[in-house]
């Protein structure tokens, strides 16, 4: 599967989790591709932590406002009736559980829902910026990312590096598939027809649960 194709096949069954009303946060990086696979009928918001409510689409080039921009310092529109505010305010909207759902990539998940996604010890990393905040404060927070990096498993029995927060992640979308974090551990709930149950266990270091239910993730 070429990259682009991967990263459409994750934004676009992400998009599926959301409902109409929601309060989004889209972290830097892939899951800002999601609200292009939006269902019909479905209109959300698109917060973002350095201060504004209600993000449109990417500008076309040439026409970006140097004032807009994202938390990872993309350029932005905004939609009519959008607002900005103070980063203290976009905070407390995060922390006082205001985001209904949170897209994050990871470098590590674990089957404790444990989240790595900020450094790796040894190389420059800009700092976590809100990811704690926001994974800890939104209602729900959902993994989107690729199920290997250069072959090596990033879903395991243990994260090895420093955490951006313990047991606080709901759903991992990869290429390969769809997966819950239970008490029990990771449910495998989708496959993508691609790919076999024992391939996706194969590049899976933590046990999955196979769900008796289990479907295709492109239904």
């Amino acid at each position: 599967m070429e990259k682009n194709e991967i990263r459409e096949v994750i934004a676009r069954r992400a998009a599926k989790e959301l409902h109409d009303g929601d309060v989004v946060n889209l972290g830097i990086g892939l899951p800002t591709m999601i609200p292009n696979y939006l269902p019909a009928g479905v209109s959300v918001t698109l917060q973002t932590e350095n201060g504004a409510m209600g993000m449109g689409p990417t500008p076309e080039e040439g026409q970006e406002d140097k004032n807009l921009i994202n938390a990872g310092g993309g350029f932005i529109t905004l939609t009519p009736g959008a607002c900005t505010f103070d980063s203290a305010t976009s905070f407390a909207i995060i922390r006082g559980g205001h985001v209904n759902v949170s897209f994050l990539g990871a470098l590590q998940v674990d089957e404790k829902g444990n989240l790595a996604n900020w450094i790796i010890p040894g190389k420059m990393a800009p700092g976590m910026g809100g990811a704690m905040d926001l994974v800890v404060g939104a209602k729900r927070v959902i993994l989107t990312m690729e199920h290997t990096q250069k072959g090596a498993p990033k879903i395991l029995k243990e994260c090895t590096l420093p955490l951006t927060a313990a047991g606080q992640v709901n759903m991992i979308i990869t290429e390969m598939g769809v997966m819950e974090i239970t008490k029990e551990g990771i449910v495998l709930t989708e496959i993508h027809p691609e790919f076999t149950v024992e391939q996706v266990q194969a590049a899976t270091e933590a046990k999955l649960i196979i769900s008796p239910n289990l479907k295709s993730m492109l239904d």
